[in-house]
């Protein structure tokens, strides 16, 4: 069981209390039925019953989705069927690619590790002939710097240092003034579609979203962790996106 923060930290279940609030609205895939090949050959069948159950290979789990763009769609399974993980994936009618994330919990703490892992996969839809490129890692936000707004009340700073840490602070709401450098991933999935998560060192929870920093600047999520008691929990959350600009490092090299 993870403790509560005893130096004013925040746990996950207070600082996700809102943070749906400007979310794109939820779409009702009802009726389709969307099959998905990951590169690792694994089979993603989902038949969606209706507006919040779906129906993958074989096992029923809640899910919610939201139309990101007129064609690309962000589907997450808070499963129900396995406690303590989640599966998310993101994939686009007209280029007929995809992407899964599969978010766990692990069983205990383990020192200088996140306690939620991530797994990522690129994939491809049935109904079509993918084109355009695999979706993949990313190094295109390194050095950018933009502000979050999920509600009046979530407002939050992110920093993309390098391929695999990100600094955030929140700048209002219940974590004013804390901050820190986490663990991160982003995938490119389209031209301005960032699939970005992270996992943090401090508390159990990780996260995944799906930037839109073309025309739109709104980004979609949702979060998988561990509450003050101990018990796994899955949020929605979304929002606006402030650029604030950008800096290039002089002797960049792959990290």
């Amino acid at each position: 069981m993870s403790e509560a923060p005893t130096d004013g930290w925040r746990t996950y279940d207070e600082f996700a209390a809102g943070i749906a609030t400007y979310r794109l609205p939820d779409a009702d895939l009802t009726g389709r039925d969307v099959t998905v090949t990951l590169d690792d050959g694994e089979v993603l069948s989902l038949s969606f019953k209706d507006a919040e159950h779906v129906v993958l290979n074989g096992v029923e789990d809640p899910y919610d989705a939201v139309a990101v763009r007129d064609d690309v769609f962000f589907v997450n399974l808070p499963l129900t069927s396995v406690d303590g993980e989640a599966l998310t994936v993101v994939f686009s009618t007209t280029s007929h690619r995809a992407l899964a994330v599969r978010s766990v919990i692990g069983a205990e703490d383990v020192e200088d590790v996140p306690r939620v892992s991530q797994r990522f996969w690129s994939g491809v839809t049935d109904g079509g002939t993918p084109s355009g490129a695999v979706p993949g890692p990313s190094r295109d936000l390194i050095g950018k710097r933009n502000l979050y707004r999920y509600s009046p009340h979530h407002l939050y700073e992110h920093v993309y240092v390098s391929s695999e840490r990100y600094a955030w602070q929140c700048l209002e709401g219940v974590q004013r003034g804390h901050g820190d450098m986490d663990l991160s991933t982003v995938w490119k999935f389209a031209d301005g579609l960032y699939l970005f998560c992270f996992r943090e060192f401090r508390i159990a929870v990780a996260s995944v979203w799906l930037h839109d920093l073309g025309y739109a600047l709104r980004t979609t999520g949702v979060f998988l962790g561990l509450t003050g008691e101990g018990r796994s929990e899955h949020s929605r959350a979304g929002g606006h996106v402030y650029p604030l600009g950008s800096v290039s490092y002089p002797d960049a090299q792959p990290a």
